[in-house]
């Protein structure tokens, strides 16, 4: 399963044993630590013939703080193992026991990550799925059951030679995605966790994308979440912005003004460095310099300049913080000088942030007007888009006199707003609770009434010269 090679240096330093100690103060695994204090009555479950005679030795050996103990019984009886485990977690049904099994076998694995192949060989010496005792455990009502599970699931699929198949794997991404999105989720840490580990595999982030896990990353991100899941969650973003495909489509999901926010209010140096880290990624992952050129500019419009200036003041404890400042100033001032306001106008227009900026006067739309024609009126599509979607006033109004515009200063203007549906969009803002809104689509409207612009300017401007006393002609030029 690739890896991107710098991805895989870096991950170095962030070895999954010390991140999980990092992690350690999460629900999961203090609640862990709790049920490792616990004891499993394996006797009562032989007598009710609830496990057989064969896994009940296995377990009652296995359960022991003896370490050597148990490292001897899984090389002597490593099928036995995952036999044992794999009956124990579909035939029991009491949670407390559950939970127990469920810690036993993250402990094992923990211990050496080459055990997870245990499952795998037993599997695929029966022909059985390794996958399907796990997934089934993940419709369980007990929180913790199901995050100990999906934390197993992610250093199965991340450990093992074998990947996870398309339909489970997408079966599990679309439990962690659902996971993010569950209000008041006591356990998002861990299912957070589980995704750091996924993503760096690129098979595993292109099923992420597929399952639409970009823009929950991004919802969750623009909602109220502590320091330390903002941190997990960006560190999601980050690797997958090491795939060069991915890095050049995120910015469509406005992942640049969402992480500038976040940026802006940051006290944190880790979500500081994670953020600089991703907008990096997105300069230099992208194999089309044109999309890396609209990524810089959609920085500089989000304020990201001035953020950096106030962080080169700062003095960090990681020099990876201060390289990446230099590198993202010098790419974002770059990009300044050599700005077109064209350019401009569509990374504003493709951040969904419209305001009043300079591009929006008139001199812009004389000379620029047609321009929003190309790539199958993509912008002209996304000012529509806003006209159907935003909220808020300001977007509105500018949308509404860029439609306006465009229609004043491109003879065939009103034809392709009215094909694209945007006459009817721009009608509705007219009864808009903000008057600014009401005015500017006033003024659209005004503008889409009029059938030939050529001939009003040549008529206002023979109207202006007859006032003129002794003006007899003019010259038919609008």
């Amino acid at each position: 399963m690739a890896q991107d090679p710098k991805l895989k240096e870096i991950m170095t330093s962030l070895d999954d044993d010390k991140i999980d100690m990092l992690a350690a103060t999460s629900v999961l695994q203090q609640r862990a630590t709790d049920i490792r204090s616990q004891h499993v009555n394996w006797q009562s479950y032989l007598q009710s013939q609830m496990i057989s005679q064969e896994d009940y030795k296995f377990i009652v050996a296995f359960d022991t703080t003896d370490n050597s103990q148990r490292e001897h019984l899984l090389k002597s009886d490593k099928l036995q193992c995952a036999k044992t485990f794999l009956n124990l977690l579909g035939h029991v049904s009491k949670d407390q026991t559950l939970q127990y099994i469920l810690v036993l076998v993250d402990d094992m694995i923990q211990e050496d990550r080459t055990r997870v192949e245990l499952f795998h060989e037993y599997a695929t010496k029966n022909k059985e799925s390794v996958w399907g005792p796990f997934l089934n455990l993940l419709n369980r009502q007990d929180g913790f059951i199901t995050n100990m599970t999906s934390r197993i699931i992610a250093k199965i699929a991340c450990w093992a030679q074998t990947p996870m198949e398309r339909s489970d794997l997408h079966f599990y991404l679309t439990w962690l995605k659902d996971q993010l999105k569950m209000q008041n989720n006591e356990y998002i840490q861990s299912v957070a966790r589980c995704l750091q580990m996924m993503l760096r595999i690129d098979d595993y982030r292109f099923a992420f994308v597929s399952v639409d896990g970009i823009s929950t990353l991004l919802s969750v991100l623009s909602g109220r979440v502590n320091f330390q899941v903002q941190y997990q969650l960006i560190f999601c973003l980050w690797v997958l912005t090491f795939n060069p495909l991915l890095a050049e489509k995120m910015n469509k999901f406005n992942v640049i003004p969402i992480l500038a926010d976040i940026l802006s209010d940051s006290v944190k140096e880790k979500v500081t460095r994670i953020i600089l880290a991703v907008f990096r990624n997105l300069i230099e992952k992208p194999e089309d310099g044109q999309v890396s050129k609209e990524h810089c500019i959609a920085m500089v419009q989000c304020k990201v300049l001035k953020q950096l200036a106030i962080l080169e003041q700062r003095k960090f404890d990681d020099e990876d913080v201060s390289a990446d400042v230099l590198f993202l100033t010098e790419k974002l001032q770059s990009s300044v000088q050599d700005l077109s306001s064209f350019d401009e106008y569509a990374t504003e227009v493709k951040s969904g942030r419209l305001e009043w900026s300079p591009v929006h006067k008139s001199k812009f739309w004389r000379e620029n007007a047609q321009r929003l024609n190309e790539k199958n009126f993509e912008l002209l599509r996304i000012l529509i888009h806003l006209l159907e979607t935003s909220k808020d006033p300001l977007v509105l109004s500018v949308a509404s006199f860029d439609i306006g515009e465009y229609v004043r200063h491109y003879p065939r203007g009103k034809h392709v707003i009215e094909q694209l549906g945007g006459k009817q969009l721009v009608m509705q803002l007219l009864a808009h609770e903000d008057p600014n809104v009401r005015y500017e689509a006033l003024l659209a409207v005004q503008k889409l009434m009029v059938h030939n612009w050529e001939y009003l300017g040549r008529q206002l401007e023979k109207d202006h010269s007859d006032a003129k006393p002794g003006n007899m002609s003019i010259s038919g030029k609008a």
